[in-house]
């Protein structure tokens, strides 16, 4: 239950990835008075604008890959299979933590870099501090659901002994 559970609770990921890249798409292009082309708000750098995007996006479609392997775990029979699932899921969490993390430390970095001669209304300012913001938060909701999934495999690891220790008997038939 730990990345899907996560997707559905209301301080979700899911929900944090539709901020980060609503807002960037939203408000995240802003031009000069004598230019008409549209540049990333973030230090006029694409990449920033496009990172903040692109992991948002994935990080959405993640959350609900995982929900459909939630809802299809209990049909899954074999110890090992939910061995596999569960350690996939602490791979994906725990380097979606990693991918928010390096998301939070390159927006900081380039809206601290930008230059207000290149937004003098400082148009969509609340838009990329709620991208940075959003992405602070889901570097430890994407952390929670790694320590979930850890719970998980421990549970599932238990079963498995449990079952080597202790295998179904065949019925005696008389």
């Amino acid at each position: 239950m730990g990345l899907a559970l996560m997707c559905l609770l209301p301080p979700s990921p899911q929900v944090f990835s539709i901020v980060v890249f609503g807002s960037i798409v939203n408000e995240g292009y802003v031009n000069r008075l004598d230019e008409a082309q549209e540049h990333c708000i973030f230090n006029r750098n694409r990449n920033a604008c496009n990172y903040g995007i692109t992991v948002g996006v994935l990080a959405f479609l993640s959350c609900l890959l995982y929900l459909a392997l939630d809802a299809y775990f209990p049909q899954i029979s074999s110890v090992k299979d939910r061995k596999k699932a569960v350690l996939s899921d602490i791979g994906v969490s725990a380097f979606w933590a990693f991918l928010w993390f390096v998301g939070f430390c390159f927006l900081t970095n380039q809206w601290q870099a930008s230059k207000e001669e290149d937004n003098p209304l400082n148009e969509g300012g609340d838009a990329a501090r709620a991208a940075i913001t959003f992405s602070f938060f889901s570097i430890f909701t994407w952390g929670f659901l790694t320590f979930l999934a850890f719970r998980r495999l421990r549970d599932i690891t238990f079963q498995e002994e449990y079952n080597t220790l202790f295998p179904t008997s065949p019925s005696l038939l008389p």
